[in-house]
């Protein structure tokens, strides 16, 4: 948002510098970005030509001589057909920088003729598009004095930047009012006056769409003389970045950034019966003022006549319907947008246009008709004419919203003790309504600020008029100790897990929440309640239940563009519910082609072997073991999702009930789903399952002693029918003696026609450690009589001979 200080002191009555203005706007959240005081137009002054003869080698130069108010003429050459005597204008010295030539003047020879100097023209000044002469001031300019000061253009330009919760602050006069709301003068209030119309607007309006289009009004002036814009209004737009037109469009122009108020003005001889207000339709477009045509859809809001759509509401008017040099008769619009459907509009259409950017923040209702008298004011000004009377469709009230406002919540939420009567009276000042005078009074929101929904919209209002800077920097708390804990278990736990994978040689991917449907329903998802209402794209069009289907593909991607054998891992979470008690913490990974971490890939002295369900599960133990879980008593069974391959994966628990996770190879079918292809294993663990670490050993009292006597091994065979699960055995050996017996592990699984149908032996290591005394023979054959009981009674399983 752009404005001068001379167009800011138009509504706001004060003496302060333009350091202190924009001081005070940054300090109320209006932030400045930059500040252009035309230093460069500056230096150039009011000059009188004295002379002017012809070069003597050139026809179309002439050396004139110029009274620049220091009492010695100096000589220039100019090419400017209107260069004679008496002819006062814009003079540049030497080392004078000229914007619209980029040049920094120097003394030379044009032709032979030294040249101290140019007179210059309105486009070298980067005043406006003329080039033809030289700037031709008149009799009375004062020689010798600045040019920028005598023609206004010493007008400080400033530039803020504008949050989506200030619309007020899109025109320059709710600027304005927030400067004087913070006491930085007087803002001048004067009302808009009424402009009496003549009979009625032939042209009717009907809005066929209100829920995209709340008020709309519009109103005829005959007989105007359209033309350029006088010099005050064309230098002001010009100042912000805008560029002149015809006095019909810039008046426009002028009152949206003045008033934050859009308008739209349609040549009435252009306009074929009476206008609709609707939703466009499938094969409709419009040729826009940029030039280019657009196409509508039925999300768009649209003006239309009888020849069809007119203008792109909210967003940009047509061309068709635009105003020249021969509009005669000019309809004047200004209506209340639905702010998401212009900014919906905008986005799809790509087009950024001033009265978008202010449409889609809201605009104050209650403006609407006075916006219209204003231009109708403007129009009359500028370009005479007889007003018909307003034709207004729509909703015209305007119920304000009433927020309860606990005065003290500025204190509890700012840490700011700014008195009750300064907060409300900040509130009054910037046009709230407050009513009441206890410790809760009730506050009626202006309709210039529809971003104000609640109490702690109030509190920020109070906080920024009464100063930011007031808020007092406040140190951290101490946690008593150097080494107290700052990061949470979770916290802890995904960082562990992100260092465990990545030593293990996978890279670390951050994949989408958002999965198409179809992979959803396939890893336990897809129900309506992790679906998106409002999706950004086709196939990212539910949460996710799993962080393998990203995965996936993101390996899959690698895989296309030739690079197969890749390993990735992502810590993040899982959705299983539409509340955030329903997300989880999970570390996942896939392995694809030949990236196993032994190295046994790719090599020159044989086939590559690809990865496979041990790959998974040594990495899914490792995610586990650096997040802190017990993982000596860790249990592997099957059963693991119907994503997997059900003979090569299992699932990881706790005890009977608690699931740590599950790792395998994925199933064809799966791998089918999800567009894959090649060996590819993955794991999931569930971080936030992992029960919570016991209190740590210290160094004056050691929980962990280590014992006195010789560990000692001793190897089983057990004879078990073949659906035994070797998990089920080495817990039922475990049992024996849990004291003396310390781990389990298998270390040879056989089957064979000397077992007998249906068996299989499984071998065991059972690891044996002495706490109390040094064990005899008799001591270790009853614990081994012990481990073949219990062997027995929970497996069927007898002791292979």
């Amino acid at each position: 948002m752009k404005f001068t200080l001379s167009w800011l002191k138009d509504h706001l009555e004060t003496d302060a510098t333009l350091d202190e203005i924009v001081e005070r706007l940054t300090s109320i959240g209006l932030e400045v970005e930059a500040v252009d005081d035309k230093a460069a137009l500056k230096p150039f002054v009011i000059a009188r030509v004295l002379t002017a003869a012809r070069h003597p080698d050139a026809d179309k130069l002439q050396v004139l001589s110029v009274d620049i108010g220091s009492g010695t003429p100096v000589q220039v050459v100019c090419g400017a057909p209107n260069a004679r005597a008496g002819l006062i204008g814009a003079f540049a010295a030497p080392g004078t920088y000229v914007p619209g030539i980029d040049v920094t003047l120097s003394v030379g020879k044009i032709r032979g003729v030294e040249s101290h100097g140019m007179m210059c023209s309105e486009r070298e000044l980067e005043l406006s598009d003329e080039h033809n002469g030289i700037i031709d001031l008149p009799q009375d300019a004062p020689v010798g004095t600045s040019f920028a000061a005598y023609a206004h253009l010493d007008d400080p330009v400033i530039e803020i930047n504008l949050t989506p919760n200030h619309p007020e602050a899109t025109g320059v006069y709710g600027i304005a009012r927030d400067l004087a709301a913070s006491g930085l003068g007087r803002l001048k209030t004067a009302p808009v006056e009424p402009v009496a119309g003549k009979g009625a607007t032939p042209v009717k309006v009907r809005i066929e769409a209100p829920d995209l289009c709340r008020v709309f009004a519009l109103r005829l002036v005959r007989n105007v003389k359209n033309g350029p814009s006088p010099k005050w209004l064309q230098q002001r737009l010009m100042a912000i970045g805008l560029r002149p037109i015809n006095a019909l469009v810039d008046m426009t122009n002028y009152i949206t950034f003045d008033r934050g108020r859009p308008l739209h003005v349609f040549d009435a001889a252009k306009v074929a019966g009476n206008l609709v207000v609707r939703r466009g339709k499938e094969g409709e477009s419009v040729l826009a003022l940029d030039g280019r045509t657009y196409s509508v859809t039925p999300d768009m809001c649209v003006i239309a006549d009888d020849n069809g759509v007119e203008s792109i509401a909210g967003v940009m008017g047509g061309e068709h319907s635009g105003c020249d040099e021969n509009t005669t008769d000019v309809l004047i619009e200004a209506a209340v947008w639905e702010p998401l459907t212009v900014a919906r509009t905008g986005r799809t259409l790509g087009i950024i246009t001033d009265a978008r950017y202010r449409n889609e923040r809201g605009i104050d209702p209650v403006f609407n008709t006075p916006g219209i008298e204003l231009a109708t004011r403007m129009v009359l000004d500028l370009c005479g004419g007889e007003p018909a009377e307003i034709e207004v469709s729509g909703e015209t009230g305007f119920t304000p919203k009433v927020v309860s406002f606990p005065v003290a919540e500025v204190k509890r939420l700012t840490g700011i003790d700014v008195p009750k009567v300064e907060s409300l009276d900040i509130l009054t000042r910037l046009g709230f309504v407050v009513k009441g005078d206890g410790d809760v009074v009730e506050v009626a929101v202006p309709s210039w600020r529809p971003d104000v929904d609640g109490k702690a919209d109030l509190v920020e209002e109070v906080m920024r008029i009464h100063g930011v800077d007031e808020i007092r920097p406040q140190p951290l708390s101490s946690h008593g100790v150097v080494n107290g804990k700052i990061l949470t278990t979770l916290q802890i736990r995904t960082r562990a897990a992100k260092r465990a994978l990545a030593v293990r040689g996978m890279m670390e991917a951050v994949t989408w929440s958002f999965i198409p449907a179809k992979h959803a329903e396939l890893f336990g998802g897809g129900q309506k309640h992790l679906k998106l209402a409002n999706p950004i794209a086709a196939d990212m069009s539910d949460m996710r239940p799993s962080l393998l289907p990203g995965l996936v593909a993101a390996a899959q991607r690698n895989a296309d563009r030739g690079f197969g054998d890749v390993a990735l891992f992502e810590v993040s979470g899982t959705y299983e519910g539409d509340t955030p008690e329903t997300q989880r913490r999970v570390a996942a990974g896939v392995r694809r082609g030949t990236a196993r971490l032994d190295g046994s890939g790719r090599h020159w002295a044989g086939n590559a072997q690809g990865v496979g369900v041990f790959d998974a599960k040594a990495d899914a133990i490792a995610a586990l073991e650096a997040c802190g879980a017990p993982v000596d008593r860790l249990q592997i069974e099957t059963g693991a999702p119907s994503w997997y391959h059900p003979g090569r994966s299992g699932v990881i628990k706790l005890g009977p009930k608690v699931v740590l996770g599950h790792f395998g190879e994925f199933h064809p079918t799966a791998l089918e789903v999800l567009d894959a292809s090649g060996p590819l294993c993955g794991f999931e663990v569930f971080v936030d399952a992992i029960p919570e670490p016991k209190a740590k050993p210290t160094r004056t009292k050691p929980k962990l002693e280590l014992s006195a006597f010789q560990a000692v091994k001793r190897d089983f065979a057990f004879v078990v029918d073949k659906a035994v699960e070797a998990g089920t055995l080495t817990r039922a050996a475990l049992a024996a003696d849990k004291k003396l017996i310390t781990g389990v592990s298998v270390f040879d699984v056989f089957e064979g026609a000397a077992l007998g149908a249906g068996k299989k032996s499984i071998a065991i290591e059972i690891a044996i450690q002495p706490v109390e005394k040094t064990l005899t023979d008799e001591d270790f054959e009853a614990l081994a009589r012990r481990v073949v009981e219990n062997v027995a009674k929970q497996t069927g399983g007898v002791l292979r001979t």
